[in-house]
């Protein structure tokens, strides 16, 4: 009998890395896919998503709707309660044989703690990073202690997640599955990236993702308009803007992203999400990246683009040598941008090495899944690994 692996997805930018790992499910004749979306996904305010994923040629198996109006703390409490409900109902009914968890958002915690009641096991991607400044940080340790496989993207990582009393055995690096799309997606040129955003890029733009730091009380919008007081002192550099999520905050930073472009727009175009492929090509092409997101720290080595990372949001992470990093003020932020756009800066990172791996993952990940699945593997009574 075939056993059911059931991947959760709540946003654009866990989904597109998980692409990879999903598809080669789909196609494993051993496996039945079942593929549970949430979380912004499923909100017109942060551009239902999930005709994305459909439009990928997967067939969604449940929609679990969570967003509240607000995105206060009381709101996303709300949402986590209502997707352990929804989670638990889709388990009760569907009885996955694994559940495959991305990250460290507040959804996939609600995921996991359905999972762990059930007695699913959970395989657990990008355990044992650290992320200083986010809600985040507390989040994806929790996910590591109820999951029973870990498949990390770096050593440290790996090493980290053992120290957090995880067996060996069951710990593996692979790399960072994001970096598979980048090996293996064709891109797009210059002029049908822009001609796919009705837009005229020129051959000097930015792409700019700015989230809440969720650690700290109601800085969103004071940290990103530093940010666009910033952007201001170079009007030539055109910018593509990519919405925040869905943490409490994102929809500050959205208004005043639309505010910004309408009030720009020969300079600057927003999007929801641009896509796997259109977001890629636009790294590829873009003189500089901006903002805080973990693709920053993760993906823009693979492209040695100059890449400016703001604040604490992603203190703690491994980082090459394209990051500079700054302090989300106006004036660290223009000097941040001017070293990235010099071309002194651009000489010293043009053979950038990505230290989160060669991008062949998801057949590593697939095959310790089934390992564990197909041969009984599985004790959910652990022990604690002590170092």
């Amino acid at each position: 009998m075939n056993k059911k692996v059931c991947v959760v997805t709540g946003t654009r930018a866990e989904y597109h890395l998980l692409y990879p790992l999903i598809k080669a499910i789909q196609k494993d004749s051993e496996l039945e896919l079942l593929l549970a979306v949430t979380g912004s996904h499923l909100s017109e305010k942060y551009g239902n998503t999930y005709k994305d994923i459909e439009r990928d040629g997967f067939s969604i198996s449940v929609k679990i709707p969570i967003l509240q109006e607000k995105d206060g703390p009381q709101e996303i409490n709300a949402a986590i309660s209502k997707a352990i409900l929804g989670f638990s109902s889709f388990y009760e009914t569907n009885r996955p044989d694994m559940v495959v968890l991305l990250g460290d958002r507040y959804e996939l915690l609600a995921a996991a703690i359905a999972a762990m009641n059930y007695q699913i096991p959970m395989a657990h991607l990008h355990g044992g990073e650290t992320t200083e400044g986010a809600i985040d940080e507390c989040i994806r340790h929790a996910i590591t202690k109820m999951s029973y496989l870990h498949f990390t993207s770096c050593e440290p990582y790996r090493k980290r997640v053992i120290q957090l009393g995880e067996d060996p055995s069951r710990v593996f690096n692979v790399g960072a599955i994001g970096l598979e799309n980048i090996k293996n997606q064709k891109r797009m040129s210059l002029s049908e990236l822009a001609d796919s955003l009705n837009f005229n890029l020129g051959t000097y733009f930015a792409v700019v993702t700015f989230h809440p730091v969720t650690l700290e009380n109601n800085t969103a919008g004071e940290e990103f308009d530093q940010l666009l007081k910033a952007l201001n002192n170079f009007p030539d550099l055109k910018i593509i803007f990519t919405k925040s999520n869905a943490d409490s905050g994102g929809l500050v930073i959205n208004k005043m992203i639309d505010d910004y472009v309408n009030s720009n727009p020969k300079r600057c175009t927003a999007v929801f999400s641009l896509g796997m492929v259109r977001y890629l090509s636009a790294l590829e092409h873009a003189c500089a990246v901006i903002g805080n997101s973990s693709s920053g720290i993760i993906e823009t080595p693979s492209f040695c683009v100059p890449t400016i990372n703001i604040g604490d949001r992603q203190k703690g992470r491994i980082q090459a040598k394209n990051i500079l990093n700054c302090p989300p003020k106006s004036q660290d932020i223009i000097d941040a941008i001017s070293t990235a756009l010099s071309n002194e800066f651009k000489e010293q990172v043009k053979d950038t090495k990505n230290p989160y791996g060669d991008g062949d993952v998801s057949p590593k990940i697939l095959c310790e899944i089934k390992n564990f699945l197909k041969n009984s593997k599985i004790n959910l009574k652990k022990s604690f690994y002590n170092i």
